[in-house]
Order: C-alpha cells, then structure tokens, then sequence
C-alpha cells in the first residue's frame, strides 16, 4: 500500500474507470489524472509492484472527505483485497484525523459498514463515516 502517486498505473486506472466502473463511463485520460493531481491517492501493489488496487480521497485534510474510485482490479476481486484497502485508508493518519468521509456505491454496503459508514437518510447510494454529533 502506498499514498506515492509516482507508483499510480495511471492508464490500468483509466482503462477500468472508463470502461468497466459504472460510475466513471467515458472518463478521459486527462480526466483521470487530474483528479488524481487534485486528491490524496491510495494504491494497492503485489510482491511484482502491479498495481491491484486504487482508491482517492478529496478532502479538506481537516474535516472533510469524499472517498471516491475505489478499484480492487478484476483479477484480484473476490479475495478480501477491498476490506485490506478500506482498513489501510481509515487507518491512515490524515484520514484518521477527519470528523466526516462520505461516499456513495450501488453495490458495495456491506463492505463499508465494516468500517462505520451509515446510509445517510433515504438514499440508497450515499454513505458517511461521521464523528461529528451534531445533536
């Protein structure tokens, strides 16, 4: 696990985010690297250093995050790899310090509720880590 964007496989990203993801369809390359100039990038790497995982954040590094393209890559789902990216992330020390990280999925829930994400009112696609009791 890494936050070195250097290490980033910017085109196996791009290829995946605008080709099999069902939310980034159409997504150009330029796109793709501009937002990972603009967030705090997470890559996922094997013994050989190919890329299995990816995911970002954009944030505030105060209050404030969006989790956004998390990507475990088709050859290494399956296999416990998304829960070990999540953990990596949440234990980071700059994400650790933020009262609230949203996100949205259709499809993935279960894997966030391991990590005190809640469905946020009646929507079915957006989810928050929050730390902040607001009552």
């Amino acid at each position: 696990m890494s936050t070195d964007k250097t290490l980033l496989d910017v085109d196996l990203i791009h290829r995946y985010v605008s080709t099999i993801s069902y939310w980034g369809r159409g997504r150009a390359i330029e796109e793709v690297l501009e937002t990972i100039e603009n967030s705090f990038c997470f890559g996922m790497y094997n013994e050989a250093n190919e890329q299995m995982g990816f995911a970002r954040l954009v944030t505030d590094y105060v209050t404030f995050g969006y989790l956004m393209d998390v990507i475990v890559f088709d050859e290494y789902q399956g296999k416990g790899y998304g829960k070990k990216l999540i953990e990596f992330i949440m234990d980071h020390d700059t994400i650790k310090k933020l009262k609230t990280i949203a996100l949205k999925t259709k499809d993935a829930h279960e894997l966030y509720e391991k990590f005190d994400f809640k469905k946020i009112g009646n929507s079915d696609l957006w989810m928050a880590n929050d730390k902040v009791n607001l009552s």
